[in-house]
């Protein structure tokens, strides 16, 4: 059976919409490549001169031909010494044109990657919802560059053959105009070719695209799954998986190589066709005694060499039409997807106050909300813990402060501004987080602290000794500034839990967030990072998830969470003496919600 992005790389070959005028699309990707305009002027420039030594070299031919051969007809080192020039002048201007162009290509990825990756730091976040890393990762890195390298060269390789064609037409011309005529009937009939095949062409690199993404998104995956794949023993699965979206892939490239293929063969018989009918005329005009074996040599000559420009400008539609794709694909993210929507409010710094009303987020419209006529009303100072089975709603509240999710309806204030009026930098830079699921870049121990911030050396080992890892950093080959390699993998995960505590500390925000903060440490580092963070919470406002009673009972106020609703609220004495949810999950210290079915374990959910 053939798999959903195999089904869609298929519909994109036949459903893409014809491209745009390519002047336009041109227009668009100008403004990144326009940076440097000497480089331009230097490629411009000695392409024009490359260009206008083409017909000297025929010309040439015709003095050779009619008196060359006879005695004291023309110098004999002139025909050498000339021709010596005219290669030398071509090879510097081309020497030349290449650097030139090197520079502007390597200018223009370098202005569009930079916007791009821009883009990605500011963007909704339904956009990392709504493609993968892997698709996302190969547009700004490998898919610009492609094409930004075949546009660049493929442009100015399409304005030198363009010239050149120009150059030996006009000598053409020149020579013999009624031969030229023959000539120039290629033009209509060349360009109907590659407008045809060009647009196929289009198509069907929009298509492979979409299966490359496809294929990359199933190696990703694997990647990241790679425990869950060998113990579930699925490899033979994904195997049959990947080859069935490698052999959509293969057969879309297939129809490319036909498409682009296609144009050489034709455009080489329709200039055969006019090559025969030149040399059919030039043989009756010969017999007239109308033109000279010189001229005649040296009109085929240019003829002929009209065939490598003409050949080159019908193979061109390829590389210019694939390095469109791909640049368009870069600049469709950056104009089509939106920035995250924000206020003009800000303040240095928050009292902590924070105010949820009526908020609801329903992630689909036919399913149940992930959190449902939620009122809640925390105080600054205020330390709120989230008890609730899984699903009841506790990460996506706290989801909802730093707008990492939208509310659906209702209203979520801080200080008494809904978030939507804050400028987005500024309420974000109101919290900080401490996750079960810890996220480190690969960069030293020093820069994942203070992520974000200046590096102050004497803070950051404070922050590290006050969250139980300053012997375990001075162990490392170079301290703090050794590399913690990706997402950290080289540490254990209660010490990259203990590192995201240190970043927490760094921060130094009024609202802070913990989301099962400790739950990947044993009983000896928790001892110590709860001291540590019973420091950080004082006069800051703390909402805390976990599953121990430890963090949980101490809370200023305990909020039990049920499908998205509060159903009690309290503290921990207060809830037990009420004798509701929350004391019978506390005395029969369950893990889930359901009561009559789950074993006793020693933790609270």
């Amino acid at each position: 059976m053939t798999t959903g992005p195999e089904q869609a790389a298929a519909a994109g070959a036949k459903g893409t919409a014809s491209p745009a005028p390519i002047g336009q699309r041109l227009r668009r990707i100008w403004p990144y490549f326009s940076q440097s305009p000497s480089a331009w002027a230097i490629a411009v420039g000695a392409t024009v001169v490359a260009s206008a030594t083409e017909p000297l070299v025929p010309a040439l031919l015709q003095p050779l031909l009619d008196k060359g051969f006879r005695k004291g007809g023309i110098d004999i080192w002139m025909v050498p010494v000339s021709l010596l020039l005219l290669f030398g002048v071509r090879g510097f201007a081309g020497f030349l044109a290449q650097i030139a162009l090197a520079k502007v290509t390597n200018i223009g990825l370098l202005e569009l990657r930079k916007a791009m990756f821009q883009k990605l730091m500011t963007a909704r976040l339904d956009l990392f919802s709504n493609q993968s890393a892997s698709t996302l990762a190969n547009t700004v890195v490998y898919e610009v560059q492609n094409g930004s390298s075949m546009l660049v060269n493929s442009v100015m390789g399409l304005t030198r053959d363009t010239l050149t064609l120009l150059a030996l037409s006009s000598y053409l011309l020149y020579l013999n105009w009624r031969l030229t005529l023959i000539v120039t009937l290629l033009i209509p009939a060349i360009a109907w070719v590659m407008r045809v095949l060009s647009s196929r062409l289009y198509r069907l690199t929009k298509a492979s695209q979409a299966a490359t993404d496809s294929l990359a998104y199933v190696v990703e995956e694997n990647v990241l799954a790679h425990r869950d794949v060998r113990l579930h023993a699925a490899q033979q699965s994904q195997a049959t998986r990947f080859a069935q979206l490698s052999e959509a892939l293969r057969r879309l490239s297939m129809k490319s190589v036909v498409a682009s293929a296609a144009m050489t063969p034709a455009t080489q018989m329709l200039a055969a066709a006019a090559l025969s009918a030149v040399i059919s005329v030039a043989l009756l005009q010969s017999s007239t005694d109308t033109t000279s074996v010189g001229s005649f040599v040296a009109f085929v000559t240019a003829m002929l060499m009209l065939v490598a420009p003409i050949k080159h400008l019908s193979e061109v539609a390829s590389p210019i039409t694939r390095g469109l794709a791909a640049l368009e694909r870069g600049l469709d993210l950056m104009e089509k997807t939106p920035d995250e929507p924000g206020g003009d409010f800000s303040k240095p710094r928050a009292e902590g106050k924070i105010s949820f009303i009526n908020a609801r987020v329903a992630y689909s419209d036919d399913g149940a909300p992930a959190v449902d006529a939620l009122n809640l009303t925390i105080s600054p100072g205020e330390t709120v813990a989230l008890v609730g089975a899984s699903g009841a709603g506790k990460t996506t509240l706290v989801n909802l402060l730093p707008r990492f999710v939208e509310p659906t309806s209702g209203r979520i204030e801080l200080d008494g501004h809904e978030l939507r009026e804050w400028q987005i930098d500024a309420l974000r830079g109101q919290f900080a987080l401490v996750s079960q699921h810890v996220v480190m870049l690969n960069d030293t121990v020093a820069a994942n602290v203070a992520l974000g911030m200046t590096v102050d050396r004497d803070k950051v080992l404070a922050c590290l000794k006050a969250a139980n890892l300053e012997r375990f950093v001075d162990e490392l080959p170079r301290g703090m500034d050794t590399l913690v390699g990706h997402n950290a993998t080289q540490l254990s995960g209660g010490q990259r839990q203990r590192l995201a505590i240190a970043r927490a500390l760094y921060k130094d925000a009024p609202v802070l967030i913990l989301d099962e903060a400790t739950s990947a440490l044993d009983t000896e580092s928790e001892r110590a990072v709860q001291e540590a963070l019973q420091r950080l919470m004082r006069n800051r406002t703390t909402l805390v998830i976990a599953h121990r009673l430890s963090t949980v009972q101490h809370a200023s106020r305990i909020v039990v969470m049920d499908a998205g609703r509060i159903i009690e609220s309290g503290t921990h004495a207060e809830l037990i003496e009420r004798d509701g949810p929350y004391s019978r999950l506390y005395k029969l210290g369950l893990y889930d919600a359901d009561l009559s079915q789950s074993p006793p374990v020693a933790q609270l959910s």
